[in-house]
């Protein structure tokens, strides 16, 4: 086919490079070298030619991805079974006929265009082969086998298999092109591909053609774009840019009309040849994470739930929807995650102040990314405040008196309300259903505003903030807090985790179900376990916890995730490893010990400031401000375990109405539901209809959202901000972070990934990407915490406060540094971790 009758939508028939080509060609103003398309139904003809390739080709779409070996083997098996495979004589004398038309003595480009290739969420650049200079119908034919050959290089299928895609469904067409000998030739990336602003393209350029530097060989030029104007410019080691600054300029506009058509950032690579641009390849760029959608043209600055909710990783449509029904202030979504648009508080004096005063106690790397933002002249308008300021900041904590009256009664409340949910559900079910769940998200919110609700969760954290300010300017010590904190009473997050120790002592005592779990594979064990000696006890124990926690998992806050109840084998390797690493009644002694640790702490504390002058008032003061922290910290966790509790509830009640739907025949699987809406999930229930093609595409995308990193702060012009931390008091080779719970630890670092795969033995340190409640359990057992993800009040750095564990939080690519064995110093004092030799 000529390219010239292809578009993007023929990626079936053409590839994605071929159907970009044609769709380049349709767009006014861009020049695309003349060529044709080998298409996919080519490639077809010479697998039904050889069997034998389609047999390897089903072995490889199940072998072991970790088998290297097998993998390179029936690759190269494939590759050359394609190659010495004899091109039929019809489709050789079209190729060569083709090849005629455009002109047999010309050089060609021969271009490999994979069906998986140029996608939206997967690039696939680099991994098939390309061939230059080829002269001739002979060497045309045999390049285009080559070509065909290239679709199995191992690089291909293992990028095939990371990104999920099926090898028996992707087939090859090839691009046949006229070369283009230029006099520069490079890359365009019409958004920064290292920040992500759609407003700034880039312009690598060199001399020539475009292969070495593609290729990493040679160093381009660089030119930075923004409205019309090169802004920054690196030129190479040849002294001459290979363009000037004019005709930079045209090649963005050319690329910015590019950008129009496809309806996404491109990148695009250029030859200069003679007068003009020619483009020989345009595709998405597949690394940018989503800007959310704002409906209007201004300037808006996000911050990410994720970051502050402990949980980075992408949601599915119906938790994403979830959220945004319960959650007290509008979100907004993006790649898979919710972020909080904070346009307008940053725009005000007052508004600015606070947030930025807030984020500084939670998370120095979310100010820091903020005041990068607010720093940039002219992207956000200043708006005067709408009433007037609010205390100053460090002022004394919200006026509620220091009772602990004031947290039973909001328990009682929840679970008075959760109770009646539960009853609420069971009674209903299809449309009138919903009808209740939209009147219980109301109910969601009013119990998240009870007037006592904030106001007790802030007392806990201000009166934390308070004492360790304090604490460092009267006695100069730094985070007293954490020792005062210490066992501190109604924490349910830390109960949770010392009652699973209760669990094993249950276990610990009946060998024959020790060694029944330690072969546990699936989630059916407790039928099973209750026939062994013991087995009752044991599955009792772990049902009681069941029933109390169970509603917990990792990433909770997407209501999609599989809870413990729905999958306790989670909980096994943790059961076991509490097994192994302590003694009978280990939850109540640390408990006492915290608690003891916290007393004494409290009368050494008030003994040095009575010694001081104003001692008696400032020892007064601090020993309300302890009674106030112990009275209120605790509760900080509740409100989390009420949200997590009612979501379950409504999970199950959601569930129940998607297979009703796999009965009628209209969802193919219970869980196509979660790639839903809340409001499409009420419309498919009421019809009986639901589009699968939309489930397809939701299902694509998820899955895409995960090889993207959310950063926590995102601009409306799509520039993420990680932050950095401004300190110059970590030793060098050291990883900074956050100091969340005082305390200096040495010892082995496992890294660890998933909670159901922890294997940790007595004084090892975790290091992971995130914790989030779910992970108490295993806090009990470590020595130490290292996160990628974190801040002073999220839930991981108040329950290592509870526990004692030195930790530190907010480590850049904590995960990838350190390695999995490694010995490192946690230094959860000062903030930071050292790898030792």
């Amino acid at each position: 086919m000529d390219l010239r009758s292809v578009d993007e939508t023929r990626t079936a028939v053409a590839g994605g490079k071929g159907a970009h080509l044609g769709g380049l060609m349709r767009i006014d103003g861009v020049d695309v070298p003349a060529g044709f398309c080998v298409t996919t139904a080519a490639f077809r003809r010479i697998l039904a030619e050889a069997p034998a390739i389609g047999d390897r080709v089903d072995r490889l779409a199940v072998v072991d991805p970790a088998d290297r070996e097998a993998i390179r083997t029936l690759s190269a098996e494939i590759r050359r079974a394609i190659e010495e495979t004899a091109i039929p004589r019809d489709l050789a004398a079209a190729v060569t006929r083709a090849h005629a038309r455009l002109g047999a003595e010309a050089a060609y480009a021969v271009r490999s265009s994979a069906t998986a290739e140029d996608l939206p969420t997967a690039s696939f650049a680099g991994q098939q082969d390309t061939y230059l200079n080829v002269v001739g119908p002979a060497a045309v034919l045999r390049h285009v086998s080559r070509c065909w050959a290239s679709l199995f290089t191992e690089r291909a299928v293992l990028y095939r298999r990371r990104n999920g895609i099926d090898h028996r469904t992707v087939a090859m067409a090839v691009v046949v092109q006229r070369m283009v000998f230029p006099e520069a030739s490079g890359v365009l990336f019409t958004a920064d591909p290292v920040t992500g602003n759609r407003r700034v393209a880039t312009v690598d350029a060199g001399f020539g053609l475009g292969e070495a530097l593609v290729s990493g060989l040679v160093n381009p030029d660089v030119f930075t774009v923004r409205d019309d104007r090169v802004v920054a410019r690196t030129i190479a080691a040849a002294g001459r840019p290979a363009l000037t600054d004019a005709q930079v300029v045209s090649l963005v506009r050319l690329g910015r009309r590019i950008e129009a058509h496809f309806g996404r950032p491109q990148d695009i690579e250029w030859c200069l040849a003679g007068d003009g641009f020619r483009i020989v390849q345009s595709r998405p760029i597949t690394t940018l994470f989503p800007v959310p959608e704002a409906g209007d043209r201004e300037n808006h600055v996000y911050v990410s739930v994720g970051h502050q909710q402990m949980m980075t990783d992408p949601m599915k449509p119906l938790g994403i929807s979830m959220w945004q029904l319960t959650a007290m202030v509008a979100m907004h979504e993006a790649g898979g995650r919710l972020f909080v648009d904070v346009t307008r508080a940053l725009a005000t004096p007052a508004g600015r102040a606070g947030l930025l005063e807030l984020s500084g106690r939670s998370d120095p790397l979310v100010r820091d990314a903020l005041e990068t933002v607010i720093g940039r002249a002219g992207f956000l308008p200043p708006l005067p405040d709408a009433a007037p300021p609010g205390p100053p900041a460090g002022a004394a904590p919200a006026p509620i008196e220091t009772d602990p009256a004031i947290v039973t009664e909001l328990i009682e409340r929840s679970r008075a309300s959760v109770a009646a949910l539960e009853r609420g559900l069971r009674a209903r079910s299809g449309p009138a259903l919903f009808d209740f769940l939209l009147e219980a998200f109301e109910e969601h919110k009013r119990v998240l505003r009870d007037p006592l609700n904030f106001p007790a969760i802030m007392a806990g954290m201000e009166a934390t903030w308070w004492l360790n300010d304090k604490l460092r300017e009267w006695l100069g010590e730094k985070n007293a807090a954490d020792t005062l904190t210490l066992s501190a009473p109604g924490n349910v997050t830390s109960e949770m985790g010392l009652a699973l120790l209760d669990v094993a002592d249950v276990i610990r005592a009946r060998p024959a179900v020790v060694a029944f779990l330690r072969d546990v594979r699936d989630d059916d064990f407790l039928d099973d376990l209750a026939r062994l000696p013991g087995g009752a006890e044991a599955r009792g124990a772990i049902e009681t916890y069941l029933e109390r926690y169970g509603m917990r998992c990792v990433g909770e806050i997407d209501i999609t995730r599989p809870r413990w109840r729905e999958r306790p084998g989670t909980l096994v390797p943790v059961i076991l490893d509490h097994v192994r690493n302590f003694a009978p009644g280990a939850a109540a002694r640390r408990f006492e010990q915290g608690r003891q640790a916290a007393r004494e702490k409290e009368h050494e504390v008030l003994s040095r400031l009575r010694a001081l002058p104003e001692g008696e008032s400032r020892a007064a003061e601090t020993k309300r401000m302890i009674d106030r922290v112990r009275t209120f910290i605790g509760y900080r966790e509740y409100p989390k375990y009420d949200i997590v509790s009612r979501t379950f509830l409504y999970k199950q009640a959601l569930l129940r109405e998607a297979d009703s739907l796999v009965r009628a025949g209209v969802l193919a699987d219970r869980e196509d539901a979660f790639y839903l809406t809340f409001p499409e999930l009420h419309e498919a229930v009421r019809t009986n209809r639901v589009d699968d093609r939309l489930i397809r595409q939701r299902r694509e995308a998820f899955r895409s959202y995960h090889a993207l990193t959310p950063p926590r702060v995102l601009t409306s012009e799509g520039e993420g901000i990680d932050g950095a931390y401004r300190r110059d008091d970590v030793p060098a080779g050291a990883l900074a972070g956050l100091a969340v719970s005082t305390g200096t630890v040495e010892g082995r670092a496992r890294v660890v990934l998933d909670m159901a795969r922890a294997d940790l033995a007595a004084g090892d340190i975790l290091v992971t990407a995130y914790t989030d409640p779910s992970w108490s359990p295993v806090f009990v057992g470590i020595a130490g915490l290292v996160t990628e993800v974190g801040g002073l009040m999220t839930h991981g750095a108040v329950i290592a406060r509870e526990y004692g564990l030195p930790a530190v939080v907010g480590v850049a690519q904590a995960t990838r540094l350190i390695r999995d064995g490694q010995r490192i110093r946690v230094h959860g004092t000062d903030g930071y971790v050292e790898i030792l030799a």
